[in-house]
């Protein structure tokens, strides 16, 4: 489905009993809605699931950025509206943890409660010209110059071999990623810093990260963790940055325990 929303097309998918507590799920940086398909299965008996693809994403427009952390909460709100959502529990995967967050801070009245996958409250500066090299590669070279070394952030080796069909579509699902969309996306998270106001955020909070995720490890989560009052946090065993699917069994199991403890 299709929602114009000022400047932009979003597309998104919403399925689930009408009458059922509401989920939005947020995709990392050059995902998209395909991400959470696992995750569907789990939850879409108990659960109103609506999945969109952020600005720059999927189906979604892909305007010339740079674009800003405050602007994707924005059009997250703006996408509520035009489809009648009032609050939602809210998921985010890396990239979508940030918007999730700042959602939170920017938007309270639209968050049930938080789950944050795989992601961070800052952006160290000191990892900056490394955003500033991947920002220029792409501009230059497109997606499939960085493909091969975000697929191996993402999954783990053993995962690649034994999933080769997941992998695949995850590969296809980069290399489609529109550059403008990258690139405006990849300066919001390079800019991205909350750590000091996390404290404000009151909402239930589940927070879950891959065991050796490379891309926002462990001490990310607990940072989070730690600044969230009442939060739970849980380490998935060997998995690496998309630990929803890697570890998509141990990752479900926590996510609907979590949804129905509130």
């Amino acid at each position: 489905m299709q929602a114009n929303i000022h400047d932009i097309t979003v597309n998104y998918e919403i399925e689930g009993p009408e009458d059922a507590p509401v989920i939005a799920c947020s995709h990392c940086l050059a995902g998209n809605i395909s991400i959470w398909d696992t995750q569907v299965i789990a939850m879409r008996e108990k659960c109103r699931i609506l999945r969109f693809d952020t600005r720059g994403h999927g189906g979604s427009s892909a305007p010339e950025g740079p674009y800003s952390m405050e602007m994707l909460a924005n059009d997250v709100v703006d996408l509520f509206d035009e489809i009648g959502i009032r609050k939602a529990h809210f998921m985010g995967i890396s990239m979508g943890g940030m918007i999730a967050q700042t959602l939170a801070l920017k938007h309270p009245e639209c968050v049930s409660s938080l789950i944050l996958c795989d992601t961070t409250c800052s952006i160290p500066e000191a990892t900056h010209p490394i955003w500033d090299e991947r920002i220029q590669t792409v501009e230059k070279q497109g997606m499939a110059a960085v493909v091969d070394e975000t697929l191996n952030r993402w999954l783990s080796t053993e995962f690649q071999e034994y999933c080769p069909t997941t992998t695949e579509q995850i590969r296809d699902m980069i290399l489609n990623t529109p550059v403008p969309g990258f690139i405006g996306c990849a300066h919001a998270i390079k800019n991205f810093d909350l750590k000091s106001r996390l404290p404000k955020i009151s909402v239930p909070a589940l927070i879950m990260v891959g065991e050796n995720d490379p891309g926002t490890p462990v001490e990310s989560a607990r940072q989070i963790h730690k600044n969230l009052r009442g939060s739970e946090l849980a380490v998935l065993p060997n998995a690496y940055h998309l630990s929803n699917i890697e570890a998509a069994d141990d990752f479900n199991k926590r996510l609907m325990g979590f949804l129905a403890r509130l």
